[in-house]
């Protein structure tokens, strides 16, 4: 059996599973601690698969490219699974520690497996229309996440939060249309080859791809097309938001990445300064919106935006270094983030609440919790030597070096703003003492459980690891660049046919 199927064939498996056995909690949280740990094993043996070079594919049903669905496992694709899966992991041990709440208790796992088969479908496909697929596929999935259990703010985020992503998939529909009926073919390693070989001179396949991107950018939240993200995220169970945090804007990154490589890589000159505008405004709003806010979760939610800036200036730059600084930024991104809001989790599973106002004295209460959200906030805001350091350095220099000074300098001040909501966390939720203590009120406090920390600790041992010993990820994160730069061998791969002409 080819490797390809399993991070699709695991989730999809401990879904139908976590939906017909019994119900009880034991058995809900084997079976998704089982899926998860057998999704990192399989994304890992990938990984090491694709660090080789090889790009690996997969023709379902034995009808060869163009014609047939493909799987395409490349060192990107390799990296984006490998991550998400150890960051699903983390977030599933949450689950399984804590309570999480009727009806989500019962429902929690399978759909967080069916978001998987989605997430790692979008990391494999070939081709644009099963890309399409893929995105529904997340996209119902994290709805019915988003809306369980009924209460108004999950259903007003819920209602803003598919209507956008359904006019994205109207968007990316569209397109797709206007790119098959030019060119006959949706498999992006074909299209790829057709847009070198022929070019695109009446400029309507490259419209077309404009419309997907678009769809795109709604997913992955950048500017000016991000407000249902903050408007909806804070607003369901707190480990769903993490969840989608490590997950859902990173797929919308992945693609972008993808299709604009193999689409507009020879005429990248003329969308550049639209893509760097794009960057740049992303960052400054997402940290602006955060630093108005006092809420913990909103304030993180805003903060995945202005993130998203970071690894889209990556890409905007279009330099191997600005693309693997991009790739970095990834890895070190989704491990700071998503152990933020789990944080963020564990203080409302205790507290019932995240409002700056009506919480404190965690630094007091809660030595490790507060060592945990340290070294997160301070990756995230990029203080050395942690990761975060090292990834938005990759960014600054790659910056300097390809002389886009104004958007480095946008990096650097969003670094600053960062910290600044970093520390107004710090120093409402962990340094000042609890305002009900001092009101001679008595607290409701969830006694956690023993190993209630677990996940978050998991996480903070694969930042320091990652501050450490960053060096190898880089050259990884700079072999994945050069592929995206230089697709002859993805292409060559998928078209053995086409290649040979």
């Amino acid at each position: 059996m080819n490797l390809l199927v399993l991070p699709l064939l695991i989730p999809l498996i401990a879904a139908l599973l976590g939906l017909t056995l019994s119900p009880s909690r034991r058995v809900q949280n084997t079976i998704g601690l089982v899926s998860a740990l057998a999704l990192l094993f399989a994304s890992g043996w990938l990984f090491i698969c694709a660090a080789s070079g090889t790009v690996t594919v997969l023709s379902l049903g034995s009808w060869i490219a163009p014609f047939g669905i493909v799987l395409v496992l490349d060192l990107t694709a390799a990296i984006f699974l490998l991550v998400c899966s150890f960051t699903s992991l983390a977030v599933t041990l949450f689950g399984v520690f804590h309570r999480l709440g009727d009806p989500l208790e019962r429902w929690y796992f399978p759909l967080q497996s069916f978001l998987l088969v989605g997430v790692n479908g979008a990391f494999l496909t070939g081709d644009l229309f099963n890309l399409f697929v893929w995105f529904e596929v997340m996209l119902i999935s994290s709805f019915v996440l988003m809306v369980i259990g009924g209460r108004r703010p999950q259903l007003e985020g819920g209602v803003k939060y598919v209507v956008m992503n359904l006019l994205a998939s109207a968007m990316f529909l569209a397109g797709v249309g206007l790119i098959y009926g030019k060119t006959g073919t949706l498999n992006l390693a074909d299209l790829a080859w057709l847009m070198r070989e022929g070019g695109d001179p009446t400029g309507f396949v490259r419209g077309g791809a404009a419309l997907v991107l678009a769809a795109f950018g709604v997913k992955a939240g950048l500017f000016p097309l991000f407000f249902w993200l903050p408007a909806s995220y804070h607003t369901p169970a707190p480990i769903v938001t993490a969840l989608f945090a490590g997950l859902l804007t990173k797929v919308g990154i992945y693609s972008f990445l993808r299709v604009t490589t193999l689409f507009i890589g020879d005429d990248f000159a003329s969308w550049q300064t639209m893509f760097i505008w794009i960057a740049a405004l992303t960052m400054i709003t997402g940290v602006l919106g955060a630093a108005a806010q006092f809420e913990m979760r909103k304030i993180l939610s805003f903060h995945i935006i202005s993130q998203v800036g970071y690894l889209f200036a990556g890409l905007a730059m279009f330099t191997p270094l600005g693309l693997a600084a991009g790739l970095f930024y990834f890895v070190h991104n989704n491990l700071a983030k998503t152990n933020l809001l789990l944080v963020s989790a564990w203080i409302e599973h205790r507290r019932g609440t995240v409002d700056l106002a009506r919480i404190g004295g965690f630094y007091r209460t809660s030595i490790g919790c507060s060592l945990i959200f340290l070294v997160s906030a301070f990756a995230l805001a990029g203080i050395p030597p942690l990761s975060g350091f090292w990834a938005k350095l990759g960014i600054v220099r790659a910056g300097l070096d390809g002389g886009f000074y104004w958007l480095t300098a946008a990096a650097l001040a969003v670094g600053m703003m960062t910290l600044f909501s970093m520390t107004k966390i710090w120093g409402e939720v962990f340094w000042k003492k609890d305002p009900s203590a001092e009101a001679g009120e008595v607290t409701e406090d969830v006694k956690p459980h023993r190993f209630s920390l677990a996940p978050m600790v998991l996480l903070v041992f694969a930042i320091i690891l990652l501050s450490l010993f960053g060096e190898p990820v880089f050259e990884w994160s700079l072999e994945a660049a050069r592929q995206l730069l230089d697709p002859s061998v993805y292409i060559s791969s998928v078209l053995e046919e086409v290649s040979a002409k």
